[in-house]
């Protein structure tokens, strides 16, 4: 098996991105209240500061920054997912080595994380959350998706509402973060 290093920077800020077992649900969207619970149970237990987020329908992507002297995201991770589990009806089909392990297969085991270094790679990040529902093209412009940290953004002046255009011309390239 692969080992897996996390790194870990107390009071760190950390990109994620967490991705549903089965890619072809669409529980994050279906289910946004309970993911919307998930969240502010575990936050109100274990801080954190949600920078940006972006639900889509089978995987999200968020920035948080620890309270200083913390760094234990995996443990955050580990309540939001079960959290949500729970909270969805048991009618989603489990392989046998889940039901051993005691998991309703909802989410991937892994998911993706990455230590922002500086005020630039934030910034970048940042974008890329805002602009992954153009990318998916499940909307033309990024104001258009109800799930994100992007209306909060235009409320404080930080994006236009108009940011990063329509989306057909490849006005904006972020790349693969």
């Amino acid at each position: 098996m692969t080992e897996y290093r996390r790194n870990f920077v107390k009071g760190g800020s950390y990109f994620f991105t967490v991705t549903l077992a089965v890619r072809s649900q669409k529980l994050l969207v279906d289910h946004i209240d309970a993911l919307r619970e998930a969240f502010r149970h575990v936050k109100t237990e274990h801080p954190f500061v949600l920078d940006a987020m972006v639900v889509l329908p089978e995987h999200l992507h968020c920035i948080w920054t620890l309270p200083t002297g913390d760094a234990n995201y995996p443990d955050r991770w580990r309540r939001i997912k079960a959290a949500f589990s729970r909270s969805l009806p048991d009618r989603y089909p489990r392989s046998p080595s889940k039901i051993l392990k005691g998991e309703r297969g909802i989410w991937q085991r892994r998911y993706w994380e990455h230590t922002l270094r500086d005020e630039e790679d934030w910034q970048r990040h940042m974008d890329y959350i805002h602009y992954n529902p153009v990318k998916h093209q499940h909307v033309k412009q990024v104001a258009d998706w109800p799930y994100s940290t992007f209306h909060r953004y235009v409320e404080t002046g930080t994006y236009s509402r108009n940011w990063a255009g329509n989306g057909e011309s490849g006005e904006v390239e972020f790349g693969e973060i």
